[in-house]
């Protein structure tokens, strides 16, 4: 089959590998109709080290069974489904607490962006989807792997209701669908900070009530300016870098909460008396346990009652992957959608 490979920093190729074999009797095989390149993916795209052996890449995707384990009964082959981009067998306590992500035989899905892909944990891990690998709804459908549950999954932790401000950091396709996913939990007063305009655009379409596109300490101002000097509820850190992590820091009221769902790109952060403990300030976030979540949100998108599919503008065969990571490095497009 054919295969997206990262091979170190800025190199991405397609090429000829093994297609994947069924190794435990809870493994599928599927073959993917539609993935895509997350924000996260990028962290490794600009750092990892130079390598002989290319890694597969890609987390999230759409795809129809081919094959299962003799172990698999809850899908069968021919049938279209979606996978979160952690794998877990969903009957342990961990899983029947929401927390699949830290599944005890579980892990974390990197080779989506391909022709087939091998599921572990298939049992617990795939949800069928009710229509056909043609759907208008595909795109739609292929958030519920990864972003828009992690942006439903930011909102929630944060405590995001009706008596809520919320301010969400990044105008990526998490922050994007946190928004979506605060406004749908009714929140009127969402600030996004963000700064390209074709996606803060798309914010405000999601719910966004306020754009704040200054950065730092003038960012942190101009909330202040919006919330009457308190800062907001609920603070949504989709980005993971250390200044968007002091940002939120800057811009939650006493006794609100910073809700963490950027992959973290640093080890060490203020979490002291000035920052944090004296202000009664609750941190919280993690991978999103998306499994969890995925049965409550496919309604709405099959009803046609939210279009998280919007954040992809751009698609793209697997031959256009390498151009779509260059794409989505230097920010010219938001996510990218992949058909192979």
């Amino acid at each position: 089959m054919r295969a997206a490979l990262m091979y170190g920093a800025g190199d991405v190729r397609v090429e000829n590998v093994p297609d994947p074999v069924l190794v435990e009797p809870t493994d599928a095989i599927v073959r993917v109709v539609s993935s895509c390149v997350c924000g996260s993916d990028l962290h490794a795209y600009r750092a990892m080290p130079a390598a002989e052996t290319g890694v597969q890449t890609g987390h999230e995707f759409v795809g129809v069974v081919e094959e299962v384990g003799r172990e698999v009964t809850w899908v069968k082959p021919g049938e279209l489904v979606v996978s979160p981009f952690a794998y877990a067998d969903n009957t342990c306590d961990l899983c029947r607490e929401g927390v699949q992500t830290s599944c005890p035989n579980g892990g974390f899905l990197s080779a989506a962006q391909a022709e087939l892909i091998r599921v572990p944990q298939a049992q617990g891990t795939l949800v069928r989807l009710p229509v056909g690998e043609e759907s208008v709804f595909l795109p739609s459908l292929l958030t519920l792997a990864d972003v828009y549950g992690t942006g439903y999954h930011a909102a929630l932790i944060a405590g995001v209701n009706a008596r809520t401000t919320v301010t969400v950091i990044g105008d990526g396709a998490v922050g994007l669908l946190s928004v979506l996913s605060a406004r749908r939990m009714g929140a009127e007063q969402i600030i996004l900070m963000g700064w390209h305009k074709d996606r803060t655009d798309l914010g405000r379409e999601y719910g966004a009530s306020e754009v704040v596109a200054e950065r730092g300490p003038e960012a942190v101002e101009r909330v202040r300016e919006l919330t009457s000097g308190e800062g907001t509820h609920a603070v949504i850190e989709a980005v993971g870098h250390l200044d968007a992590y002091e940002t939120a820091l800057g811009v939650v009221r006493p006794g609100g909460t910073v809700s963490r769902v950027g992959v973290p790109q640093y080890d060490q952060g203020p979490i002291g008396f000035a920052s944090v403990f004296g202000a009664n300030i609750t941190l919280t976030g993690g991978p999103a346990p998306v499994r969890s979540y995925i049965e409550k949100l496919l309604p709405d998108i099959l009803e046609g009652k939210v279009n998280p599919g919007l954040v992809f503008d751009h698609h793209t065969d697997l031959d256009g992957v390498p151009e779509a990571y260059r794409l989505m490095d230097e920010r010219k497009t938001l996510k990218a959608l992949i058909r192979p």
